[in-house]
């Protein structure tokens, strides 16, 4: 009784509360070409972030378990719990699933990097299905029951990103579908938490899918096989969605990686115990790992902490807070012993060993946190002292120091709240910091450490009994040192992990989408364009190319010269000669001097008869792609400037065939490509181009073998083996003679198939004569079916390879077929798209694949292929370029004058928009709101991309700096 009521003093210094909120400035991105192009202030309050942790009764959020775990201190009741903390109780052999729910910490970076997740589209092909993933039939998706319903309107907060959640919780049946998981993900991991739990913590999608999503990884499934083939496995999710998970997972990877790896090297030093394996094997994130780690980092001087305990004050700090009635810290000092002579040097020690113990305690990091959530914490940025001094003397080679500086005038004083602060200022700061310019400091306020240090002294480390004073003041002390020691720089690092974790992956995100929209520009079929590569002084190169891209003519002509009307009697000749009516014209220098001397000539009828119209493409990128290897092998012996010229022309023929030959980093999308991790973005622009690839389809009897590596499945290797195999035995007349390429298994055949066409028009014209040349050696059939197990390969074309229905499911569109009635002489026909209509309506999606054994999905593929006409391509619902006859300058514009033009790029703060008057105009993303856009893209980062034809009016023309600015009126259709 007496040790109850004298209980130990309680902490009650005053809290503080400075914490206000200062936004200075207008909320802007800084960057190397476009750093002034920046939206307004405003636009920073209303992309808040979710904040996590503000319910105090522990209620849990929508996406996340995580945030259950930090409560409100009850100091009687937390007393039993503490006990598993000290050392020397060792509780650790506990079932495995509570040590999975004890391991999974609601850090910051896992919470916030959910709640930033922005809904994202993959490849809409129906303006009416905002979340269908990217089939190749979006004429048959409008007229049947769809798989997946579309998401109502409420699901989606404009200011506040959608969540990734959003994108899983519609299943077609409303019922998960399992895959049997194998054991070699979490043996790989060999952690002390699911890594199906934690995966769907950080990814916000459901445990089962994420589940199938590793299986599906593990059986080598690509991500455009999943997205178009395995739909009810990964509940309708898109390509980013996808790609998010598969990011997390190699994260999680490479954390349990770097677990093992520093356990190693502890165990190797001598210093491993069973508590710090314990806690590197809790760890979820790289930070948390390197903040267990940094205390016996080698090369490191040896830590207070370890010298203390290496004295032997381990027991006596843990006696303080086990019996602290029956400690006497005189007995433990020696006097001939430097650490222990006094009992000022003996308190100290015990001290650093509090210290340490509370800032690698997972509750008390946890308790932290959700303290700091309820806070308002903020990011600061300012000139660096290094900056200042080396603009002062302004000498020599210093002088371009203060352009610099002039660069980030919106950093140098510069405050945002953490929750608040846009992608593109994180990444603009990171650089300002990077270049040593800009200082950068995450300010937590003081009532945080007040409200901590209170919480641990009378609740999570109060000793459990009376303690004089004296042991109080060292707990406090050791307390208050933990924290300004170990655990404010460890709550600023993850801020700064973060925030710049988050701004990458919605600059990545950017350049995806931005990619994916220029890749799948429509086509202009059936017309001979003449290419035009600007230029002054060294003339204008243009290149005449046929429908299918040969190339007819080349030459260099000098259009901006005192020869000029000569020269376009030569154009007139050209054009006659090969009755070429479009002309395409590069972006670069001299581009709209080229354009207004096209517009004068069409302007005169100069080209009369020919109905002549041109359209402007970029060109970024052309010039690299001329001097590279491929296009030395493509074009030998052209000049290299006439190269460009075809592919500016090829650009508007097939953009997909020709940008895919250029790095993706190098057609001028998005903004800040420097400022990311570039080992993420290459990842992600690889994966959109094999996605749009795949989903275009490709006819392998004419692609090249550039575009054929990008088909999922194919890779390099494969794809020259396959332009071997058509070298020596001619074009291929079914997707089963695939197998019979060296080099591509089944699990290869598996993933690439669905997305190649056999066209047979293409074979004949490709092979021009009879069947001889075209049949498969029999060496090559017996080999197959001896190595493959499979029969001998037919020499007959089959229908079904020209659409997107797999090989897997011919046998169930067979029988789906002779159900209704249809053969596959009438595939694409009115008659069997209104057989197939006609029984979808009366039975039911679901009845029929029930009765085919089947699922919805897999039969609404196969209602698409069938439907669709012969030659389908998905590109014909998307955006092409503008052809125009005239021009405009920017002289001609005014205040409140409502144009047109079309999206050239999207950056994280506005869009901008070529209305035809030699500048982009941009839209401020505080313009681009939900009531002026259609439904489908509402739930995407900016909703607005490449190729988008828009209505605008004219804000502001400040003719002197050359620039406009535009507000989004609508999106046309």
């Amino acid at each position: 009784m007496l040790r109850r009521t004298r209980t130990a003093k309680v902490y009650t210094e005053p809290a503080t509360d400075d914490e206000s909120e200062d936004m200075t400035g207008q909320q802007k991105g800084d960057s190397e070409e476009l750093e002034e192009w920046l939206p307004n202030s405003n636009e920073g309050k209303t992309k808040g972030r979710r904040q996590r942790g503000t319910d105090e009764t522990g209620e849990k959020k929508k996406v996340t378990k995580r945030v259950a775990k930090p409560k409100e201190p009850k100091p009687k009741a937390v007393r039993k719990p503490r006990a598993a903390r000290v050392p020397k109780v060792k509780k650790e052999k506990t079932n495995a699933k509570q040590q999975t729910e004890d391991a999974v910490l609601p850090k910051p970076e896992l919470q916030q990097h959910v709640a930033v997740k922005e809904e994202r589209l993959s490849i809409n092909l129906s303006s009416n299905n905002a979340g269908d993933m990217p089939d190749e039939c979006p004429s048959s998706s409008q007229h049947f029951p769809k798989v997946k319903k579309e998401e109502p309107d409420d699901s989606f907060t404009f200011d506040e990103p959608a969540q990734k959640k959003q994108k899983t919780t519609n299943s077609a049946q409303g019922r998960p579908i399992k895959l049997k998981l194998s054991n070699s993900c979490v043996e790989d991991l060999q952690m002390n938490w699911d890594p199906i739990q934690v995966l769907a913590e950080k990814s916000g999608v459901e445990q089962w899918v994420c589940a199938n999503i590793v299986q599906l990884f593990l059986e080598e499934n690509t991500i455009p096989f999943m997205v178009r083939y395995r739909k009810e496995l990964i509940n309708h999710m898109d390509a980013d969605a996808v790609r998010d998970v598969q990011l997390t997972l190699e994260e999680l990877r490479s954390v349990a990686k770097k677990s093992r790896s520093v356990s190693q090297t502890l165990k190797k030093e001598g210093v491993l115990t069973s508590e710090l394996e314990m806690a590197l094997k809790n760890c979820t994130t790289a930070n948390e790992i390197d903040h267990v780690y940094a205390p016996y980092k080698k090369g490191s001087k040896l830590s207070k902490a370890r010298r203390a305990k290496e004295l032997g004050l381990e027991p006596v700090a843990l006696a303080l807070l086990q019996e602290p009635q029956k400690l006497d810290l005189q007995s433990s000092i020696q006097p001939s012993t430097k650490g222990l002579s006094t009992l000022d040097e003996v308190a100290t020690g015990v001290q650093e060993i509090l210290a340490d113990m509370i800032a690698k305690d997972k509750e008390t990091l946890t308790y932290v946190q959700s303290l700091c959530d309820r806070s308002s914490v903020t990011i600061h940025s300012s000139v660096s002292k290094t900056a200042l001094k080396e603009q002062q003397p302004q000498q020599g080679n210093q002088k371009s120091k203060p352009k610099d500086i002039a660069k980030f005038s919106l950093y140098i004083d510069f405050t945002c709240d953490v929750q608040r602060i846009q992608h593109h200022q994180t990444l603009a700061i990171n650089r300002g910091e990077n270049l040593k310019i800009l200082t950068v400091k995450v300010n937590i306020p003081d009532r945080v450490k007040n409200d901590f240090c209170r919480w641990c002294v009378n609740v999570r480390w109060r000793p459990q009994g009376f303690a004089w004073p004296e042991l109080m003041t060292i707990l406090k002390n050791a307390v208050e040192d933990s924290y300004r020691r170990f655990i404010l720089p460890f709550l600023s690092r993850g801020y700064r992990t973060k925030l710049t974790a988050s701004a990458e992956k919605e600059s990545i995100a950017m350049f995806v989408r931005n990619l994916r929209q220029r890749l799948l520009m429509c086509p202009v079929r059936g017309r001979v364009i003449m290419g035009v590569d600007p230029g002054f002084h060294h003339g204008c190169k243009i290149a005449i190319l046929s429908p299918t891209s040969q190339i007819l003519h080349t030459d260099v002509v000098y259009l901006h010269g005192p020869a000029k009307h000569k020269e376009a009697e030569k154009l007139r000749h050209l054009m006659f000669k090969h009755s070429c009516q479009t002309i395409v014209i590069g972006n670069g220098k001299a581009c709209r001097e080229t354009e207004a001397f096209f517009t004068d000539l069409i302007k005169q009828r100069f080209f009369k008869p020919l109905d002549v119209s041109y359209c402007i493409t970029d060109e970024a990128g052309a010039s690299i792609y001329s001097v590279s290897p491929e296009a030395v092998k493509e074009m030998p012996d052209m000049d290299p400037n006439l190269r460009s010229a075809v592919s500016i022309g090829r650009r508007v023929q097939d953009p997909l065939a020709e940008l895919i030959k250029i790095d993706p980093k190098h057609i001028g999308i998005g903004t800040y490509q420097h400022d990311v991790s570039q080992s993420l973005l290459r990842a992600a622009l690889d994966g959109v181009v094999q996605e749009c690839v795949s989903f275009v389809g490709v006819d392998i009897n004419i692609c090249s073998e550039t575009l054929m590596r990008h088909i999922a499945g194919l890779n390099a290797g494969r794809a020259r083996s396959i332009m071997e195999w058509k070298e020596k035995n001619g074009p291929f007349l079914n997707r089963e003679q695939l197998k019979l390429v060296k080099g591509l298994g089944p699990k290869s055949f598996q993933q690439c198939a669905g997305f190649i066409r056999i066209n047979p028009e293409t074979v004949r014209s490709v092979c021009s004569g009879g069947n001889e040349d075209l049949k498969v050696p029999l060496k090559q059939t017996a080999e197959k079916k001896k190595v493959k197990g499979s029969g001998s390969t037919s020499n007959q074309f089959n229908p079904l390879d020209q659409t997107c229905i797999h090989p897997e499911s011919y046998s169930i569109a067979l029988r789906f077929l002779s159900q209704i009635g249809g053969s596959l002489d009438q595939m694409g026909s009115a008659a069997l798209r209104q057989s197939i209509e006609s029984s979808v309506k009366s039975r039911g999606l679901d009845v029929l694949a029930k009765s085919l054994d089947t699922t919805p999905e897999t039969l609404q593929l196969i209602v698409d292929g069938l439907t669709q006409p012969p030659g389908f391509d998905i590109r014909q619902d998307f955006e092409q370029a503008d052809f125009k006859r005239e021009i405009v300058s920017m002289n001609d514009l005014h205040d409140g004058m409502v144009v047109t033009g079309r999206v050239t790029n999207t950056a994280l703060f506005g869009a901008f928009v070529d209305i035809g008057v030699g500048r982009s105009g941009l839209i401020p993303k505080r313009f681009i709101t939900p009531d002026k856009l259609p439904v489908d893209q509402r739930q995407r980062s900016l909703a607005l991309g490449p190729g988008e034809r828009v209505e605008v009016r004219v804000i502001n023309v400040d003719l002197q700096r050359n620039r406009i600015s535009l507000d989004l009126i609508r999106v046309l259709r």
